[in-house]
């Protein structure tokens, strides 16, 4: 896996230089004898993990369940699993899903994740990430824009907000995240402090949540008793 770069050396070019090179990695990692994804690394980084500012949020900021998603715009299996994601944030009100950007998968995944990041500057950000994860034509630069056009975003602003060191710094910030959790592909998910592990499509959100409120309540009569 590249290198993951320094803020104090970032420029524009060079994360989508990495982010390129993030691609072509994958292959290789998933033949590599890769460590999995690490639950204890999940507590270490709890901090970043739950609790970044920055970080979109999506469901009930305040739930009993926290969900984070580690996604790619362009990412197949991301998208074939949102209207799982976006049934339980219907049904289930407990639960609050953080997303962390990750757009390891083409170059225009990298503008789709600054636009997004720029949309929550005006307050769109969820619509803009629910429109293009239901977009499915081709995958290029100007669905994006016509995406940002369609959820009425101030396209002027967007691009400015873009080139911001805040949003860079963001991007960075999750690429390091998921490289100290040895996530290295979309998505990743965690469920409480749990990284599912195995094909994204047998992922049973409402079986995992659930597993989490029995295992707190487990503890708390424990310490009850």
């Amino acid at each position: 896996m590249p290198t993951i770069l320094r803020r104090s050396r970032f420029h524009p070019l060079a994360l989508a230089r990495y982010a390129a090179l993030a691609m072509l990695a994958l292959p290789l990692l998933a033949a590599a004898d890769v460590p999995p994804p690490s639950d204890q690394a999940v507590v270490a980084q709890a901090n970043v993990v739950f609790h970044d500012p920055a970080s979109p949020v999506m469901g009930n900021p305040h739930g009993d369940v926290t969900i984070v998603e580690f996604f790619d715009y362009a990412c197949s299996y991301c998208k074939a699993m949102q209207p799982r994601l976006e049934q339980l944030l219907r049904s289930d009100h407990g639960v609050k899903l953080i997303v962390k950007e990750f757009p390891i998968l083409t170059d225009e995944s990298l503008v789709a994740t600054k636009v997004a990041l720029a949309a929550a500057r005006q307050g769109r950000y969820a619509q803009f990430h629910d429109a293009l994860m239901d977009y499915r034509g081709p995958w290029n630069t100007e669905a994006i824009w016509e995406t940002a056009r369609g959820v009425v975003l101030d396209l002027a602003r967007v691009r400015k907000d873009m080139a911001s060191p805040e949003i860079t710094s963001e991007v960075i910030r999750d690429f390091n995240l998921a490289r100290a959790l040895r996530i290295f592909q979309t998505p990743g998910v965690i469920v409480g402090s749990h990284i599912l592990t195995g094909p994204s499509a047998q992922w049973d959100f409402p079986r995992e949540v659930a597993r989490v409120r029995a295992a707190r309540a487990g503890q708390r009569g424990s310490a009850a008793g």
